[in-house]
């Protein structure tokens, strides 16, 4: 997992060059869906997070769940990705916990959440099923994203041109937190478990095309 200490340029731009067809396919997939999330949320970027943060919750499970079958019907060891895809969707929920008590989501953006969170569910499911090393790639150059989503984020605390509340109580208990910490300090922490979510699954994705997991 990604270290929080490591919040250096080189370890929070770390991108993964596709050397593939279906790794092409799937940063620009990404890249597509940035073009929208920009256009509907500007730069406001509590609302991105609480509308964001329910769809990121949505490979993990539908990963986990996956492995946990294939686990079943193949009798055998899934050598700890039930366990760490299951903790990446429990820790994105978590996200999206802390940042409802920042920004409450309007009528239209619960609407989104609905529309948005199913239709990528039942699409992530069958690309799960047929092509699971491009589902942990769009996943890694989504989390690349948010990446960049929450140093933005970060900028625009720091600038003062957003302000800098208090963290929630229950992010700094789940982020073990100071007591006194604020908007920023809980940026920081959930931009390091993106990070972290990006770096596993592209290793994930790298795994399936090498062989060493099918």
């Amino acid at each position: 997992m990604f270290d929080l200490q490591d919040q250096t340029r080189d370890a929070l731009t770390r991108h993964y060059m596709p050397n593939s067809l279906s790794d092409r396919v799937a940063l620009r997939v990404v890249k597509f869906m940035r073009v929208f999330a920009d256009a509907f949320f500007a730069k406001r970027y509590g609302h991105r997070a609480v509308v964001l943060e329910t769809v990121a919750a949505v490979p993990g499970m539908v990963g986990g769940m996956l492995q946990h079958l294939k686990a079943l019907r193949r009798i055998r060891d899934d050598e700890g990705w039930i366990r760490e895809l299951l903790d990446e969707a429990e820790n994105e929920r978590m996200h999206l916990m802390a940042f409802i008590k920042i920004a409450q989501p309007s009528l239209l953006e619960r609407a989104l959440i609905l529309f948005a969170q199913g239709l990528f569910f039942n699409l992530y499911f069958i690309l799960y099923l047929v092509t699971p090393r491009t589902a942990h790639r769009i996943v890694g150059y989504l989390e690349e994203e948010a990446v960049i989503s929450y140093t933005q984020y970060l900028e625009m605390v720091e600038s003062g041109h957003v302000e800098n509340v208090p963290a929630p109580q229950m992010a700094i208990d789940y982020w073990n937190l100071p007591q006194d910490a604020r908007l920023r300090e809980l940026i920081i922490a959930v931009r390091a478990d993106e990070a972290g979510h990006r770096d596993k699954n592209h290793e994930y994705a790298d795994d399936i095309a090498s062989g060493r997991r099918d």
